[in-house]
């Protein structure tokens, strides 16, 4: 699997039109312990469908893009976070030590 990069304000807008499941990833690369969530993800990320798009962004490089997600999708901003979109809609927000491949799984199988 691999992460599509967050870079530009139209891409928010095509995940909330998509139909479906999708994931973004909120990451401060300064940050010990995001470092450390994104790398646990990653070693489980293939227990994920195959064909579930799965979004990061540096919220380093693009914080206006992180405040646009927060206000889009009615969600606190966190780092590191994991947002699970259905439909357009977050449904699932994990932050810092609770982002898993397990809990996303959980809302997955509903």
């Amino acid at each position: 699997m691999n992460w599509t990069s967050l870079e530009a304000a139209d891409q928010i807008d095509n995940i909330k039109r998509q139909q479906g499941y999708s994931v973004i990833f909120k990451h401060s690369t300064r940050c010990s312990i995001s470092m450390m969530v994104k790398k646990r993800f990653e070693l489980d990320w293939d227990k994920l469908p195959k064909n579930l798009p799965l979004y990061f962004l540096d919220l380093i490089k693009h914080r206006d893009l992180s405040n646009r997600i927060a206000s889009d999708f009615q969600v606190y901003h966190e780092s590191p976070q994991l947002l699970l979109i259905k439909d357009g809609e977050c449904i699932l927000d994990l932050s810092h030590g609770h982002v898993s491949v397990e809990e996303a799984m959980s809302v997955l199988n509903d």
